[in-house]
């Protein structure tokens, strides 16, 4: 954790009472949320809880229907992927949005090609491509100029999460990162994920597995039917405490940091 996050404590990213439904269908309920420089913050739930909208709300994809949109202090409006990329927010969704047939620098730098004059800048590329891997301290990777058809489901989480960060990212959100990997590149993945924090970034990560939560994270959000359960510190519960948060919204002695907003009706 750094310095920074420690001593002010102060959100860079944070949603108040967002709404978002699809038709009939309520999705997100009056969600806080909030996420911190140079911290890990777990976003977790069961299936149907809302934590992929929610993600999509944040990164300009779903245009949500009430609620603030604050950044860096200031309440901002998103209407697009570019607006949330614009002010520093990248999303690593669990499809990777990779290229097989493209090496590690052609996908870092997809859509965003340096160019000198009308041809591609390639040197420069590969020099920020391989500025950006050694500054994460990558070391599974042979060659930036390996096509990502040859890499491991490690080593191409670690691609997709360079790319993100590639461009002076300030919030980086990993949707399920270590869902199809091994324990060896799981290790490796939650490694690069704490360095991210370790860096000043503001981490989100969203999983399943609440042994990598438990590892990595310095705050937890539950999520349960659309609802915020409870954000809280990793350090302040145990594992079951969050299971029960998960399964039915609540659990005794767990007081959340932020506002929640599960029904009364409700009960664990």
């Amino acid at each position: 954790m750094t310095a920074n996050a420690t001593e002010n404590g102060t959100p860079i990213l944070q949603l108040r009472g967002i709404n978002k439904s699809f038709g009939p269908v309520h999705v997100l309920k009056q969600v806080n949320f909030a996420a911190y420089p140079g911290q890990v913050t777990a976003l977790v739930g069961d299936n149907g809880a809302g934590k992929s909208t929610l993600i999509k709300c944040i990164g300009g994809i779903h245009p949500i229907d009430s609620g603030e949109f604050l950044f860096e202090g200031k309440q901002v409006t998103v209407h697009g992927p570019r607006d949330a990329s614009a002010l520093g927010i990248e999303i690593v969704y669990q499809d990777l949005a990779l290229c097989d047939n493209l090496d590690v620098v052609q996908n870092m730098f997809l859509g965003r090609e340096q160019t000198t004059s009308i041809v591609l800048d390639e040197a420069s590329m590969e020099e920020r491509a391989a500025k950006t891997l050694k500054s994460l301290s990558v070391r599974t990777l042979r060659s930036t100029r390996q096509l990502v058809a040859s890499l491991s489901g490690g080593q191409r989480q670690t691609v997709a999460i360079a790319k993100a960060v590639l461009w002076n990212s300030k919030v980086v959100i990993l949707d399920e990162p270590t869902a199809a990997l091994g324990v060896a590149q799981t290790e490796q993945v939650l490694a690069l994920v704490r360095r991210l924090a370790d860096q000043g970034l503001a981490v989100v990560l969203i999983s399943h597995n609440l042994v990598d939560v438990f590892q990595v994270a310095d705050r937890i959000a539950a999520l349960y039917l659309g609802q915020l359960a409870a954000e809280v510190k990793a350090k302040d519960v145990r594992q079951p405490q969050v299971v029960e948060l998960i399964t039915t919204g609540r659990t005794e002695g767990v007081e959340s940091e932020l506002p929640t907003s599960v029904d009364e009706g409700v009960t664990a």
